[in-house]
């Protein structure tokens, strides 16, 4: 059963991805701007996380020094795609962190404080799910410098999140579901990323 059979279930769809793209953007050219406005040598860096690209989802991050120990991040994540069998796990997050090096900034260990705030609409386990979650979390991460301009990062977070969406059975021009609510707790923040100075 594919949910694009019913033409209401579609627009609601097509509005959803409308937003989420119109969202991207936005941030992308955020992020943009923060990099052009304080590019100095090793205060802003671009990063991208490998372990996202593995699971087919977009993301980009800038982080900007506030002091030689304290460090500002902003990282975007973008899943828009539909699987096999019209399976989707769409998602649009962001989730800023603030980070204190234990050495210097971009080097060695960090302990950090994230938030993070999604949109998110799947199609698994034969449930059609459609909502939003927000939460905070701490993480600890090592940064290898690899070139004068490039670095290696490691982080893992753990935290809290609260989801709220409506859920309903996966069948075309369905209009019927149920508001669900869930608490989370375990790991929030997992990345693998290359880092680039400007």
């Amino acid at each position: 059963m594919k949910v694009a059979d019913c033409g209401f279930v579609q627009i609601n769809i097509n509005k959803y991805e409308n937003q989420m793209i119109l969202r991207t953007i936005f941030v992308i050219l955020c992020l943009a701007g923060i990099v052009s406005n304080r590019a100095c040598a090793q205060d802003v860096a671009l990063k991208t996380n490998a372990l996202y690209w593995m699971t087919t989802t977009t993301n980009a991050a800038a982080e900007m020094a506030l002091s030689n120990r304290t460090t500002l991040e902003l990282s975007v994540a973008y899943n828009p795609w539909t699987f096999k069998d019209n399976k989707k796990l769409r998602f649009l997050l962001v989730q800023p962190e603030a980070r204190y090096w234990m050495c210097e900034k971009f080097e060695g260990h960090f302990v950090g404080f994230h938030a993070h705030a999604a949109q998110f609409y799947s199609t698994l386990a034969h449930r059609r799910r459609d909502g939003y979650l927000a939460g905070a979390g701490f993480s600890y991460g090592y940064d290898w410098i690899l070139k004068p301009n490039l670095n290696l990062e490691a982080e893992l977070g753990v935290g809290y999140a609260h989801l709220w969406y409506k859920e309903s059975d996966c069948i075309p021009c369905i209009k019927k579901f149920e508001r669900k609510h869930k608490n989370y707790v375990g790991p929030t923040r997992a990345a693998v990323s290359l880092v680039y100075f400007f």
